[in-house]
């Protein structure tokens, strides 16, 4: 079996935890009580279609979808994703733009809700670093 494919789908396993995560941190959905948009994320080859609501994921679903709608993208390769949902990640894997500047990760489509809930944003996807796995 192919090591990658592997991978990828233990890191979209650990990602579909998201919504739990999310939900036991109320100061992060507190800080996202403004922020409603659907956006993708990828992890590696595996897209995920979330809806939030009031900083609460009300949509997640596991693709692949055929043209779905949303505000922005976040695609990141799974090397990207490994490293990212480390407890502590190196310098250079700590961050999703320093992911993008390494050639890691994408960013596409309406950016101002990206920026207007940049903190937001990182730390929800960051969630995932709180599963200690061995990948």
């Amino acid at each position: 079996m192919n090591d990658a494919l592997v991978t990828g789908d233990a890191l979209a396993s650990r990602f579909t935890e998201l919504p739990r995560l999310l939900e036991a941190d109320r100061d992060l959905i507190r800080r996202g009580a403004f922020f409603d948009c659907r956006f993708k994320a990828e992890i590696g080859p595996v897209p995920f279609d979330i809806r939030l609501d009031g900083g609460r994921i009300v949509v997640f679903e596991r693709g692949p979808f055929v043209m779905r709608g949303w505000s922005f993208a976040i695609s990141g390769s799974l090397q990207a994703w490994e490293h990212y949902w480390r407890p502590v990640p190196a310098p250079g894997w700590h961050d999703l733009f320093a992911l993008r500047k390494r050639g890691e990760m994408t960013i596409e489509g309406e950016l101002q809700p990206v920026m207007a809930h940049l903190q937001y944003l990182k730390d929800l996807l960051a969630l995932p670093r709180q599963i200690q796995t061995e990948l």
